[in-house]
């Protein structure tokens, strides 16, 4: 059997991996998110500013208790939602639709959205001037392009809500 032949594994190889390179959409069905940091994470709060912090002092829970005032909860209250989207935008703000409940098949995500987003937080002191903030997280879902059905299915990246988290700034 010759290399050149059709019926031989390496020209089938070769075909499918010359198909891929030619694939202009191969960057968008497998893509990934080089670096996550605050600037697409957290509201309000910049990379720069998140690189330094500094966990050094802290030592564990010693807090006065008399600090704590108000009903138990938390310091920035969140709605956690379980959901099963099945449209929304992509990390480049394209609308795609998302597939679900076919075959069985399903993506449910979990969403956790402040209640107060940028509102005070609970039992710290003023002078603090603490921000609760809404931090995020990308999640890759099997979706397709209303607009190009010819893309098919492909695997895109969504910025969906994942925390409350109480900021002190510097």
């Amino acid at each position: 059997m010759q290399l050149g032949n059709d019926r031989s594994p390496g020209f089938k190889k070769t075909l499918n991996i010359a198909a891929i390179e030619a694939d202009y959409y191969l960057g968008k069905k497998y893509s990934d998110v080089p670096e996550q940091s605050a600037d697409d994470l957290v509201d309000g709060l910049t990379r720069y500013q998140e690189e330094a912090f500094d966990y050094s002092y802290y030592s564990g829970p010693l807090v006065d208790k008399t600090h704590w005032i108000g009903p138990e909860g938390y310091i920035c209250p969140s709605d956690v939602t379980y959901a099963r989207p099945k449209r929304a935008r992509n990390v480049n703000g394209e609308w795609r639709v998302i597939v679900q409940d076919v075959l069985y098949y399903t993506q449910t995500q979990r969403m956790e959205t402040c209640l107060f987003p940028g509102g005070d937080c609970r039992t710290i002191a003023p002078c603090y001037k603490s921000q609760c903030l809404q931090k995020y997280v990308y999640h890759r879902m099997l979706s397709f392009d209303p607009c190009d059905t010819y893309k098919g299915l492909f695997i895109d990246i969504y910025r969906l809500p994942s925390a409350c988290s109480c900021h002190i700034p510097y």
